[in-house]
């Protein structure tokens, strides 16, 4: 009877997981970004002082529970020789979140490489993504209007698929919600397309 009753409570309690990747070049805000929603989504949380976060050297990974379903963020590190990995995890991803830093004007170019050559990827085909404008509180930074039609350009690698360009500091936090809100709903109209792992609680 225990058996069946655990078995029942678990179904019950069973949350669909997704798995989010959040890529971009180092110094874009990644890992910033990932703990100010974990913050914001994440009852009692206390997030890691912005002072004390370094570039990551592999993988971060986070939580979040959320309208229903388990997100599972990968912050995979951004330094070049690090990119050559990035393909590993595309084939378990359920919608990617590109970190963009807008005081970078210098690297600019660069970081759009690198998204041509991620988003080319087939296993990405289809996904939402997410392009995040960092840094915005930064009294110099590129807006949105300046930052969107740079990716623009990859308009035929992009395809017909979820996806949103928006401004947002991680540092801050502003933008952060909308953003996972906006993944949320956008996960669950492709879950045909990609279904989710199924994650006991």
């Amino acid at each position: 009877m225990y058996t069946l009753l655990s078995g029942f409570y678990k179904y019950l309690t069973q949350k669909d997981e997704y798995c989010i990747l959040i890529l971009g070049l180092d110094n874009a805000g990644k890992t910033t970004y990932l703990e100010a929603a974990k913050t914001k989504f994440t009852k009692n949380y206390r997030g890691m002082n912005p002072s004390k976060i370094t570039t990551t050297v592999g993988l971060n990974i986070g939580q979040i529970d959320i309208a229903g379903i388990r997100m599972s963020f990968w912050d995979l590190g951004g330094q070049q020789e690090l990119q050559s990995l990035w393909d590993k995890y595309y084939s378990e991803s359920h919608a990617v979140i590109y970190v963009v830093d807008s005081n970078d004007r210098v690297r600019m170019s660069e970081s759009k490489e690198v998204f041509d050559r991620m988003i080319s990827n087939e296993y990405l085909s289809g996904i939402p993504l997410l392009v995040l404008a960092n840094k915005q509180d930064l009294p110099d930074c590129m807006g949105v209007r300046e930052i969107k039609p740079v990716f623009q350009e990859a308009g035929h690698l992009i395809g017909r698929r979820d996806c949103l360009v928006m401004p947002v500091s991680a540092l801050t936090g502003e933008g952060v919600d909308e953003g996972i809100k906006w993944l949320v709903e956008s996960i669950k109209r492709n879950s045909i397309v990609r279904p989710p792992k199924t994650e006991d609680t």
